[in-house]
């Protein structure tokens, strides 16, 4: 995500967030948590890609990293959250 600058990093996190959430759960979380969510994403996103040999360009390249690495992360949270019950 370098080069994007932290503005740029704060909306796609925040709209990782939110389309990570509707994916899981049909809703998002509210912006803080969205947000939380869609940054450890974008990190676990380009952690998984990097994995594969993905590489990523443009905007919406990273914002789809960032959802796949959101939506992973919501799933771990949901394994953990099983468990508890």
């Amino acid at each position: 995500m370098e080069g994007l600058g932290i503005l740029w990093t704060i909306i796609i996190g925040i709209a990782a967030g939110a389309i990570a959430g509707w994916i899981m759960k049909g809703r998002g979380f509210g912006l803080i948590i969205n947000l939380i969510v869609g940054l450890v994403g974008s990190f676990l996103g380009g952690w998984i890609y990097g994995l594969l040999g993905i590489t990523t360009g443009g905007i919406l390249g990273v914002l789809l990293m960032s959802v796949i690495g959101a939506v992973v992360l919501l799933w771990i949270i949901s394994l953990f959250k099983r468990s508890a019950d």
